[in-house]
């Protein structure tokens, strides 16, 4: 299961292509692990949904960059009912930075997936974090050694797919935890319905998160009505200009905004 570049947009061929340059860690990262799963079952008893609020500074896809300190932004979103959090660790396109997780990671007592383009196993070293996420797409027929030398260290990766032969290859590569993106990274457009399209064919015993183009209650609603375990949102939730409103900081809109979603599907008990 390999892409060719050229299937894959521009800047996503940019972010590989740099990927592919970074080294790894110095040393073997051996990892203790908050479970994501027992995170996402204990929002759902306590009427939440289960979000993975994602600390992304900036992307190719959205406009600007979001300067606040991460750490205050991590508490605010565990205040506003996160279940996990998820850390942009790519430098160059995102923002990210290693210290930054470790940071976030010391501070919150939930777990925290480490958001990167892991393309080979001295990669997985860069950090410690409880989860790593590992894109089927880039990786292709090293996805298997992958996955076992994720969870050999201590990590949960959570392998994500945008299509049932991706799918496919993560189940065969052992993956129990799998994102299905709803960006097409050939063109980075974002249609939910990539989603409600694969989830139907991912086995029960597998936790299945929905990833990008959450953008409303309704969005996520919609996730859940479709299988979703839990749903990773990253751009709705540190837009600094949402409906919401910003305390002296101007990390508080975090909060609110990532109680939107977390409280999603208590507007429709009302």
């Amino acid at each position: 299961m390999n892409t060719s570049r050229e299937e894959l947009a521009p800047a996503v061929r940019s972010i590989l292509d740099a990927a592919e340059a970074r080294d790894g860690g110095d040393g073997r990262v051996s990892v203790d692990a908050e479970s994501l799963p027992a995170a996402f079952d204990e929002a759902e008893a306590d009427g939440r949904v289960p979000v993975i609020a994602e600390i992304k500074p900036t992307s190719p896809t959205t406009d600007g960059v979001r300067e606040d300190d991460p750490v205050e932004l991590a508490e605010e979103m565990v205040a506003g009912g996160a279940a996990a959090l998820s850390v942009l660790t790519e430098p160059e396109y995102f923002g990210g930075a290693t210290g930054t997780l470790e940071r976030v990671r010391d501070a919150v007592d939930v777990p925290v997936l480490r958001k990167d383009f892991v393309v080979r196993e001295a990669q997985l070293d860069a950090v410690a974090a409880d989860a790593v996420l590992l894109i089927a797409r880039f990786v292709g027929d090293d996805l298997a050694d992958l996955v076992a030398a994720a969870e050999d260290r201590g990590f949960q990766p959570l392998v994500e797919v945008h299509d049932d032969a991706e799918l496919a290859a993560a189940l065969d590569a052992g993956a129990d935890l799998v994102g299905v993106n709803n960006r097409d990274l050939a063109e980075l457009e974002v249609n939910l319905g990539t989603f409600e399209t694969v989830a139907p064919e991912v086995p029960d015993d597998v936790t299945l998160v929905a990833e990008s183009g959450i953008t409303s209650p309704a969005d996520a609603r919609r996730m859940r009505r479709a299988g979703a375990d839990a749903l990773l949102i990253g751009s709705a939730i540190m837009a600094p200009d949402a409906d919401a409103d910003a305390d002296a900081d101007g990390a508080g809109d975090v909060r609110a905004n990532t109680r939107r979603f977390t409280a999603a599907e208590q507007e429709t008990q009302s």
